[in-house]
């Protein structure tokens, strides 16, 4: 049964990805060997998504249309726990930088906590760790001060 509202929203795109229980989403191809697991809560006034596998070619749709629904917040306040990633490559980072654009044109921010491996690489690579600060604990990254730009 559709909600209204951003909610309303995450359970249509839930619904259209094949979510399970609790928010939790279970994405990829029959056959594939790429699979993402998407876990979106409400957690201190942000959206906290949790990430668990690759996030690649076959799995960037359903990640851009998470947080699609997610930005329809008045101020959306995203914090993406990337800890569970193990592969990360240029067209995830690409959801991410848009999703955190969008984010901040209307008064929020998208934070990541624990970046590591693939992910960390290519933050480095590219130069673009300034866009992502790091955040040492999913409590620090959910705490918004002021505009919700860096870390407090």
């Amino acid at each position: 049964m559709p909600g209204t509202g951003s909610a309303g929203m995450l359970s249509d795109i839930a619904a259209r990805a094949g979510w399970c229980g609790r928010g939790g989403a279970s994405v990829g191809t029959a056959g594939a060997m790429t699979d993402l697991f998407i876990d979106v809560q409400h957690v201190q006034g942000c959206h906290v998504v949790r990430l668990d596998g690759e996030v690649d070619r076959t799995t960037q749709q359903p990640l851009a249309e998470t947080f699609t629904g997610l930005l329809q917040a008045d101020t959306p306040k995203i914090v993406v726990d990337v800890a569970g990633l193990t592969f990360c490559d240029s067209g995830g980072l690409w959801t991410l930088i848009s999703s955190q654009r969008q984010a901040e044109e209307r008064g929020g921010g998208l934070r990541l906590v624990g970046v590591r491996g693939t992910l960390a690489r290519l933050l480095t690579i590219t130069r673009l760790v300034h866009l992502f600060p790091p955040y040492s604990s999913l409590a620090e990254a959910t705490t918004w001060a002021g505009s919700g730009g860096g870390p407090r």
